[in-house]
């Protein structure tokens, strides 16, 4: 491609992406005001950087209620405190100086690019070009599938960090060592999503020798970090007691906390017993993988799979992380020439979560069901296709 080709492919990208603010805003934020979940740390970045207002604080608090209710909240209702880390008021920075209608239309299409760059770095990882059509459904899929959307609508957070997430597995894959540690901080954004990957792959890049990767890492969290001290300091603690808060008015648990305790009834112990099961089976994973380089891909995806059965809190728009296993399949049957393969489990995952939703969906909340299908199907297709993973990387 001449550079003259990558200018007007430059400009018609930009001008895509700015009919989508555009038909975003008029269509869905300005007459349909929500995406509260992005409302919560926008407003609690605007507060900071625009007033002064401490992060974490009952103004900040109070400011991010009134955006929403139209005043404080009264008793029963959702509180929505801020309960990210301090330095995600960086991230929410450069959409805090328009009026909110816009930040979350130039907010929303920023978590559709997350999505559709996130499926062309998979594509990348697993060496698979789909022709026009299968990467127009693929893109299709990608941003309408149900986690996806959820995700939009709300304006999760999640995306961003699916998207690093990402990054970090396609930089370690491609030996692109600055990018992997760069997005690994990132990911931080949400620890809950990245608890498990972060050790995952910095213990990956020490075997590897690959010391790019930790120093950037460190590096870059190192500055987060300093910053968020130098700004507030007392940010830290300020979080962890939102973090102890936010278990107080959340409903829902972890996948796994489904199962054993709202409908075994098995109590905590029996949460604390399934989930030591799956992280033993995941360290089982680590080490096997630390001997056998082959495996790393999978184990990776695995680990992604366990991070959201077992976290204490997480969401059905954390869910869209599964997406990168499940492209593996679609890209390995299309390559053999199983099309319908491919297609039946892109149509079952789109329909089926769905479905569920649409039958089960109690008022405004979703069923604890909802938090089932998908990632317990996932971890049992990982677990019985494991040898193919093993030997599709042993000849890339």
């Amino acid at each position: 491609m001449t550079t003259r080709q990558r200018w007007i492919l430059l400009v018609l990208v930009a001008v895509v992406l700015g009919l989508n603010v555009v038909g975003t805003h008029n269509a869905l934020t300005a007459p349909f005001p929500g995406h509260n979940d992005f409302l919560t740390p926008w407003e609690a970045a605007r507060s900071y950087w625009l007033e002064g207002v401490p992060v974490y604080s009952e103004q900040s608090n109070v400011n991010i209620q009134t955006r929403i209710y139209g005043r404080p909240i009264a008793e029963g209702e959702f509180p929505n405190y801020f309960a990210y880390p301090f330095f995600a008021v960086f991230l929410m920075w450069p959409y805090i100086h328009v009026p909110y209608d816009w930040a979350a239309a130039l907010w929303m299409v920023t978590l559709e690019v997350c999505l559709v760059a996130a499926l062309v770095l998979l594509l990348d990882v697993y060496r698979w070009k789909p022709r026009p059509l299968m990467l127009a459904a693929l893109i299709l899929w990608t941003v309408f599938w149900y986690p996806a959307v959820r995700g939009l609508l709300l304006g999760q957070v999640s995306h961003v960090v699916y998207l690093a997430q990402v990054v970090a597995v396609w930089g370690m894959v491609r030996q692109r060592d600055t990018t992997a540690g760069l997005a690994l901080a990132v990911s931080l954004l949400k620890p809950q999503m990245a608890y498990l990957l972060v050790p995952l792959v910095l213990l990956w890049a020490l075997r590897e020798r690959r010391l790019r990767v930790v120093g950037v890492f460190a590096v870059a969290t190192a500055i987060l970090l300093a910053l968020s001290f130098a700004l507030q300091p007392t940010w830290v603690g300020d979080w962890l007691g939102e973090i102890r808060r936010y278990t107080t008015y959340t409903a829902v648990g972890s996948p796994v906390w489904v199962v054993t305790q709202y409908y075994l009834g098995l109590g905590a112990l029996g949460e604390w017993l399934f989930s030591g099961a799956l992280y033993a089976l995941l360290l089982v994973a680590w080490i096997q993988a630390a001997r056998t380089p082959d495996r790393w891909l999978w184990t990776a995806m695995l680990t992604l799979v366990v991070t959201h059965l077992v976290a204490p809190r997480t969401a059905t728009t954390h869910f869209v992380v599964l997406a990168a296993p499940l492209l593996f399949y679609v890209a390995a049957w299309s390559r053999q020439r199983r099309g319908l393969c491919a297609a039946l489990l892109l149509g079952v995952t789109f329909i089926v979560p769905w479905l569920h939703f649409v039958t089960t969906v109690d008022g405004e909340f979703e069923h604890p069901a909802t938090y089932l299908p998908l990632p317990f199907g996932v971890a049992l297709l990982l677990w019985t296709t494991r040898r193919w993973w093993w030997a599709h990387q042993a000849k890339t």
